[in-house]
């Protein structure tokens, strides 16, 4: 049976050794934040804090931290949710042939949502904003924020809860030019369900009425997550993942309220009333800066008897919102690949951010009648795959063919690498889209949501041997001539610090110039770092520096490169400019006093004993 509340399966949790109490007072001023990223890097248990500075409510957090722990909370419903996903049905579909889905129909009779007259708990009080827990992750932060918010939105043109959308969008409570308890920030990105509802309310001059659920059962802030097509209902997959009708009415205001959040906070949002929003320490691992972005103005704060505030942590992987990812594939399996022809697999690198840098497989089946020698369909598939929902958001896309190795894994980053260096042509298999959006939280290109995207399609026999060891010959010039392998075929430099394109491009065109003639008949990718020992230390930090701290139409260089009809490539091996620019958002740094307070949770007595 599912979780009626979230206070269910906090309990439920702590009967089986999967939550732990914090008892100890803490602050939610960064302290709360680093004891969860600390338990959760040791994959900890989840988080009740039941004593927070400031505010009367407890909080939990790290619920999904670990897969095993996402898999418990839905034993019940999670085999029988995927093989609805698997068949690519949903819930109502089932309804209509109960007996040809024996199994998954009774998981789907508690997918509609119901509609509640009276007694709903999260009426039992209201309280304000400032009230709540004001948590605040990282030292720049511009205020506290609300990390695992359900911010729901109608289509203004089709009210109604089947047309709805239910997404998690970061919600600034405090801070900057809000007005205490009257007003909150709502960011949210390209690509998201909520941007299509106000487009619309703006278009007729209304105000789009909002309403941000915090709590409820666990499958409600993960349906608020799941990658569904716009235009079907989150509330659908929320009941069908807890076994439990989603639950809801309208007050009198018009707002449509969670019957099981545990928070609920309404609001409207005016056409072109925007404020400065930020900064945040986001997931890719650096600061999302200050922006303008909707104003929400505050009507009512309702909550639940005995609440908990939900929250999480981001910075860069792997945090909590890692775990999400892998729920949400072991749910959604191969979704994706079945709606691109000829797409095998992908895969959003979580270390390299997820956005910055996506693997796919493909096939190549256009020539069955000879070998195939060059990327053709990988090409069509590369172009589908960048214009399909946030994947194209993507900076990054290296695809490959099955054919050529189908035992291939898309998550082992440092296979993959080695399979497309060996095969790639440089001279013709780099493809570049210009001047396009990217993820709003990337700050690499030339502007907020904007920047390039790159494909590298490789196919056929292995073209060269990587080197895993440098020659004892091997001397580059200056600047650029400390050198380490970061992967088989793959070099990393350290030298002098970016200073402007204008100069880095003819530093560059010189530094190749005088590389030309090197042998680099074993090297096929040359990243640009500021610490190279840093970089080529492990994978992780291989890809989360070369990909989050690089644009593609500016940062990629190559070795006899060369344009020809309007198409760049190059002889040697292609570089990549990884080194941070002074347009760069800043690192999410953690503070060493509070890190001291966490350590001491962690000492005998301490509520972290024996678990950091």
């Amino acid at each position: 049976m599912g979780y009626k509340s979230l206070r269910d399966c906090v309990n439920d949790l702590e009967k089986h050794g999967h939550l732990i109490r914090i008892k100890e007072e803490v602050d939610p001023y960064l302290e709360m934040a680093a004891i969860h990223m600390r338990v959760y890097d040791a994959q900890g248990p989840a988080l009740y804090f039941e004593r927070i500075k400031g505010s009367k409510f407890p909080a939990v957090s790290n619920l999904f931290g670990t897969l095993d722990r996402s898999k418990f909370m839905f034993r019940d419903t999670l085999d029988h949710v995927k093989k609805l996903v698997d068949i690519k049905m949903n819930p109502m579909s089932v309804l209509k042939n109960p007996f040809q889905y024996a199994g998954s129909s009774m998981v789907a009779l508690g997918a509609l949502p119901w509609k509640k007259k009276s007694g709903a708990p999260i009426q039992y009080g209201l309280t304000q904003i400032s009230e709540l827990p004001q948590i605040v992750n990282w030292p720049m932060d511009g205020g506290a924020f609300v990390t695992m918010p359900q911010v729901y939105s109608e289509d203004i043109h089709k009210p109604g809860i089947m047309n709805a959308n239910l997404g998690m969008y970061r919600i600034q409570l405090s801070g900057n030019d809000y007005i205490q308890d009257q007003e909150v920030g709502l960011h949210y990105q390209l690509h998201r369900g909520i941007g299509v509802h106000q487009t619309k309310a703006n278009e007729l001059g209304r105000p789009l009425k909002v309403s941000i659920f915090v709590g409820g059962p666990p499958s409600h802030p993960l349906s608020a997550v799941m990658p569904l097509p716009e235009g079907l209902s989150e509330m659908i997959f929320a009941g069908t993942l807890a076994n439990r009708r989603f639950r809801y009415f309208y007050d009198e205001e018009g707002f449509c309220i969670s019957a099981d959040a545990d928070f609920v906070i309404t609001g409207t949002v005016y056409p072109n009333e925007n404020k400065p929003e930020g900064p945040f320490g986001d997931h890719i691992g650096y600061y999302s800066l200050v922006h303008p972005f909707p104003l929400m103005k505050v009507h009512k704060v309702y909550h639940r008897k005995d609440p908990i505030w939900s929250f999480t942590v981001v910075g860069r992987p792997p945090q909590e919102d890692t775990s999400f990812g892998a729920l949400i594939h072991e749910i959604t399996g191969n979704a994706i690949p079945q709606q691109i022809a000829g797409l095998h697999a992908v895969n959003a690198v979580d270390p390299a951010g997820v956005h910055p840098l996506l693997f796919a497989i493909g096939s190549e089946r256009y020539t069955p009648y000879q070998a195939v020698d060059r990327p053709q369909e990988l090409l069509t598939i590369a172009n589908q795959i960048l214009g399909t929902n946030q994947l194209s958001l993507a900076k990054y896309l290296f695809i490959s063919n099955y054919q050529d190795n189908p035992a291939l894994d898309i998550h082992d980053i440092a296979g993959f690498f080695t399979h497309i260096l060996e095969r790639i042509d440089f001279k013709r298999d780099v493809h570049f889209i210009t001047n396009t959006s990217i993820d709003t939280l990337d700050y690499t290109g030339d502007g907020l949501n904007t920047g390039s995207k790159v494909t590298f399609a490789a196919v056929g026999k292995a073209k060269r041997t990587l080197w895993t060891e440098l020659p004892s010959h091997f001397n580059l010039p200056r600047p650029f001539n400390q050198a380490k392998l970061a992967l088989p075929g793959v070099l990393v430099l350290e030298g002098a610090k970016f200073t402007s394109y204008a100069d880095e491009i003819n530093l560059l065109a010189q530094w190749t110039a005088a590389s030309q003639d090197l042998d680099w008949s074993g090297i096929g990718l040359i990243v640009l770092a500021d610490d190279a020992g840093f970089v080529a230390e492990n994978v992780n930090n291989f890809v989360w520096t070369t990909f989050t701290r690089s644009n593609p139409s500016h940062d990629i260089y190559g070795i006899q490169s060369f344009t020809e009809f309007k198409h760049w490539g190059c002889h040697g091996p292609l570089i990549i400019d990884a080194r941070a620019k002074p347009h760069h958002a800043p690192d999410l740094i953690k503070d060493p006093e509070v890190e001291k307070r966490v350590d001491q949770l962690g000492s005998k007595g301490g509520s972290l004993h024996g678990i950091i």
